[in-house]
This record gives C-alpha cells, structure tokens and sequence, in this order.
C-alpha cells in the first residue's frame, strides 16, 4: 500500500509559544488529518487531529505568519523563513486552507 501525499508540508518555519521561540526552522505537515509540528531534526513539538485544531491569522503580524491553537496551547508560525525567495503569505494562505479544508472533509 502507497503512503499517502501530505495534504500539506512546509520547512523552514519559525515555531513560536509565546513567550519563546520553539524553533526557527521547523516543520508543519498536515498527512491522513493530522497536523503536526516539528523540529528541523524531525522532533515533535506538538501533534494533533486537524479537525481538533483552531487556526487564522496572526493578529499584529505580516500576511506570512499563522496563529494555531494545538491541544490547548497557542502557537505562531511564521513561513517561509528558510526560503527568502518563496511567496510566504501565499504559503501561510494555503496552510489555513488546508487546516479548515481537511477540518472541514473530517465533518
């Protein structure tokens, strides 16, 4: 049986619990409806069902940057750190596409 594609996948993010840093490098990836975030060396952060997770915008922040609540801990992400040359805030738009999507497939 083939591994399925993950419906979404991004490196090189900063991964932030206020007040501190988690990682400046890490990693979402959205696979089989859940999310997880990791570290750059694959590490889990935190890991839950997408269905299970609040995310939108980032208030007071750049277009690049998400706010995500993961079993009952606030995290920002902020894409495209990695890659200068990638459009950032189109990326952050298809990581809440594909939060609420997959949320929304799961109903």
């Amino acid at each position: 049986m083939a591994m399925a594609e993950p419906e979404f996948r991004a490196t090189g993010v900063r991964i932030e619990r206020w007040p501190r840093s988690l990682t400046k490098a890490g990693q979402v990836l959205i696979k089989d409806g859940r999310l997880q975030l990791l570290t750059s060396y694959g590490r889990v952060i935190d890991s839950a069902p997408v269905r299970a997770v609040r995310a939108g915008r980032a208030r007071f922040t750049d277009e690049a940057s998400a706010a995500l609540k993961v079993n009952g801990k606030r995290y920002r992400l902020t894409m495209g750190q990695r890659d200068r040359d990638s459009d950032a805030e189109t990326l952050a738009g298809r990581f809440l596409k594909a939060v609420h999507g997959a949320g929304a497939a799961e109903d």
